[in-house]
């Protein structure tokens, strides 16, 4: 497997620090007309495209690093120049490194495409930012798996907001010679921690919030939590606690990929949470570790490509947001960036033919377990309407206070 690029990894990593002042109820009930979600959340009225049109003949696109490639940064990796060629649509690229940067971007309305994580799609999509996608003008749009579409990131009212594009979970790495016995639920990182008091290692990130809920909703079903994205203030405050006294026993909050695997190296960290692509690149460099998918699952991330509502360029945007989900491409971002690909027909095309059984790309068991990270709002998730969930911008300050 190839190593990752430390900037993409870092990249991705910043999607937890965002500065969300913006997530709040304000920021995700645009004002003047428009449908209303369940929950209670407002949308525009915004149509998809029709029927396609003449390439415009250029299209730009805000993006991860490591999803849009031309071979500029390495000769060996480009799967967007034959699409220039095919398409007639030359691509600029921008990237970001983090959520809140490509929804400030998005805003400005310069940009056609977005590849949008979960805990920015909402927001894109109730700002009016973004539209609906005509999925039929979309080729590649069937070979998607279908547990990736119409989610309650990338679908509101049963209307698609964007092709999905790849995923993958958050997981529960340990040292094997150090933790015995090999834990199997995150009583590892929270309630049952034993000899590693002072070597967890948790992300530093408001979204790891979601997986105090999730451990909380699988252990204290008293709580009444249905979604961990979804928590009204009683529910957050058990998630703060919880995070609070799992502080004592955490060694390191990281967000840096060679850090986390440095520390697991040289045994600072023995437990916590981490991603796939980080534990292949430990057990290269020698590392005793192994990773499992906790019997309460985990949470994860799903990206989706998504067209500015402004875009001056929605032919070329089609044509790329088809190409860039399409066999080969999704094949290649997939095997560069370290995730599974969306469109199921990829795994035949990966250069390394085990990377789709790393990375649990057809085990839709596996992702049953998975709950996409996703943007908290005021209207809850779980579809409550009989109370206001705690917002992003609540996170965040809770966060603050966790972690002192």
């Amino acid at each position: 497997m190839r190593r990752p690029n430390p900037l993409r990894l870092a990249a991705i990593a910043a999607v937890g620090a965002l500065a969300l002042g913006a997530c709040g109820s304000s920021s995700t009930t645009p004002s003047g007309s428009g449908s209303t979600a369940p929950g209670g959340m407002k949308v525009p009225d915004l149509k998809p495209l029709d029927k396609l049109g003449t390439a415009e003949g250029k299209v730009s696109v805000l993006a991860w690093p490591g999803y849009v490639e031309d071979g500029s940064n390495d000769p060996k990796v480009d799967w967007i120049s034959d699409f220039e060629k095919a398409s007639g649509c030359e691509v600029s690229v921008k990237t970001f490194g983090t959520s809140d940067e490509a929804v400030q971007l998005m805003r400005t309305g310069q940009y056609d495409v977005v590849s949008a994580s979960g805990d920015a799609t909402l927001r894109l999509i109730a700002a009016g930012d973004v539209e609906p996608i005509n999925t039929s003008l979309l080729k590649n749009y069937g070979d998607i798996f279908e547990s990736l579409k119409m989610q309650k990131h990338n679908s509101v009212n049963g209307v698609a907001y964007g092709a999905p594009h790849g995923r993958g979970a958050n997981l529960l790495m340990y040292r094997t010679d150090l933790v015995s016995p090999a834990p199997d639920s995150w009583a590892a990182v929270f309630d049952n921690v034993g000899g590693q008091k002072g070597k967890v290692t948790a992300y530093d990130s408001p979204i790891y919030i979601a997986d105090a809920a999730l451990y909380l909703m699988k252990t204290k079903p008293d709580l009444g939590i249905k979604n961990p994205y979804a928590l009204d203030e009683k529910q957050l405050a058990a998630a703060v606690d919880l995070l609070k006294a799992q502080k004592a026993n955490v060694g390191e909050y990281w967000s840096d990929y060679l850090k986390q695997i440095q520390a697991f190296k040289a045994g600072t960290s023995t437990v916590g949470t981490t991603w796939q692509v980080i534990v292949n690149v430990a057990k290269g460099e020698g590392a005793k570790v192994e990773a499992v998918l906790p019997k309460e699952g985990a949470t994860g991330w799903s990206d989706t490509w998504m067209l500015s509502a402004k875009s001056q360029a929605k032919t070329c945007g089609y044509l790329l947001i088809d190409h860039l989900t399409s066999p080969k491409a999704n094949a290649a971002i997939a095997e560069y960036f370290g995730e599974a690909p969306g469109n199921k027909k990829a795994c035949a095309e990966t250069a390394d033919k085990n990377h789709c059984a790393t990375f649990h790309a057809e085990d839709e068991a596996y992702f049953s377990q998975v709950w996409y990270w996703n943007t908290p709002i005021e209207a809850c998730l779980d579809g409550r309407t009989d109370v206001k969930c705690t917002d992003y911008a609540t996170w965040t300050k809770a966060w603050t206070e966790i972690r002192g």
